[in-house]
């Protein structure tokens, strides 16, 4: 299995591959999975790791009495994580600002149409954007450089970035708390986390849409 089909059967999966984590880790697992949570904004270059999925996920095991896990536990660290992760990546967009794309390594990674259409979020929304990008996989990830590249203020940045992980936390931990024991929800966990992966890009595939739409109307013109 190579790292490609490796990343698409944990996320369809990602209720199987926690269980084997906290098997094998123990309490260890509040750590990893706090890390998996900052890593995808603050790492800047990994918008590909599971967010949403992963806070339902986490929380219906804990709502599970046999894994002896807390939801509280996780609802403190995956709000400490996108809020910190998203400070680290406001300040390495600050620091290094958008010649990152250039870059020899980093440029593989962080690719400039991402980047270019984050941009085009944030000048159409504004601030706000901050809060919306929480719950938009890969803009998410830019949302936070872009805004510290283009010489936003962090006091304005980080009002932002609370209320969006804040509401990030509740939705997505309030719904694996309560829902993810369900039996038509475990049985049918793969269609669910695809589902909320689904739901989740829906308003940047709607963007491009209409950004395309808009492009071929220009010149038709």
């Amino acid at each position: 299995m190579n790292l490609l089909q490796f990343f698409i059967d944990f996320v369809l999966h990602i209720d199987s591959h926690l269980v084997t984590i906290v098997n094998t880790f123990g309490n260890w697992t509040y750590i990893i999975l706090f890390f998996i949570i900052f890593i995808e904004t603050g790492a800047v270059i990994m918008p590909f790791l599971p967010g949403d999925s992963l806070l339902f996920a986490a929380c219906a095991l804990a709502a599970n009495p046999i894994y002896h896990l807390h939801t509280w536990i996780f609802v403190v660290l995956f709000l400490i994580a996108p809020i910190a992760g998203d400070s680290l990546n406001f300040f390495i967009g600050q620091k290094v600002g958008k010649s990152i794309v250039k870059h020899k390594f980093f440029g593989k990674f962080i690719k400039e149409e991402n980047i270019a259409k984050t941009e085009r979020f944030f000048e159409k929304h504004g601030g706000i954007s901050i809060t919306l990008a929480r719950f938009m996989p890969i803009i998410r990830t830019f949302a936070p450089f872009v805004a510290g590249a283009s010489g936003y203020k962090y006091t304005q940045f980080i009002r932002y970035n609370v209320i969006g992980a804040t509401a990030w936390v509740a939705i997505c931990c309030g719904g694996g708390h309560f829902f993810g024991n369900f039996p038509f929800v475990k049985k049918h966990f793969s269609m669910i986390v695809l589902g909320i992966i689904l739901v989740s890009i829906l308003p940047a595939l709607i963007a491009f849409i209409k950004t395309r739409f808009s492009k071929n109307k220009s010149i038709d013109n």
